[in-house]
């Protein structure tokens, strides 16, 4: 990429600290960090992120991700890769991140009612909107 347009980082210190602060208490969520990454992973892909995919691709191998999965992401669909519990996780995120077109369907947000708990559902989707800003952020000031 080009160089960074502005420091986003510290002309908005608050508002970038309030970030922060979002993604420590989603790694503490007990949806498990690697399904969070995994989550942001996707999300990164679909914006095409190129800094962020590196940097959530590295973490990923790093907790012990196999390679293969990692390969598969963008796939997720046809890949036998992914248990039913990420399937639905990623269904949800790739209908948030594509939301002006799906809307959010209820055949996309029932799945994740038999894989996971209210709390963690909330929590995917803070997720899910939480990439989405960093990936818009990164994209649009160049880092």
């Amino acid at each position: 990429m080009n160089n960074l347009r502005l420091p986003y980082q510290t002309l908005s210190p608050e508002a970038y600290t309030g970030f922060g602060f979002a993604k420590l208490a989603l790694d503490k969520s007990s949806l498990g960090k690697p399904l969070v990454e995994l989550v942001y992973l996707r999300v990164s892909q679909i914006n095409a992120c190129a800094y962020c995919l590196e940097l959530h691709a590295n973490a990923l191998r790093k907790g012990g991700m196999p390679q293969v999965k990692l390969d598969s992401l963008a796939g997720w669909r046809v890949s036998h890769q992914f248990s039913e519990r990420e399937r639905a996780a990623l269904a949800w995120t790739d209908s948030l991140v594509h939301v002006a077109e799906t809307h959010a369907p209820d055949s996309e947000f029932a799945p994740l009612k038999k894989h996971f708990s209210d709390a963690e559902i909330a929590d995917l989707t803070f997720a899910v909107s939480l990439m989405s800003a960093f990936n818009r952020l990164a994209i649009g000031m160049r880092q």
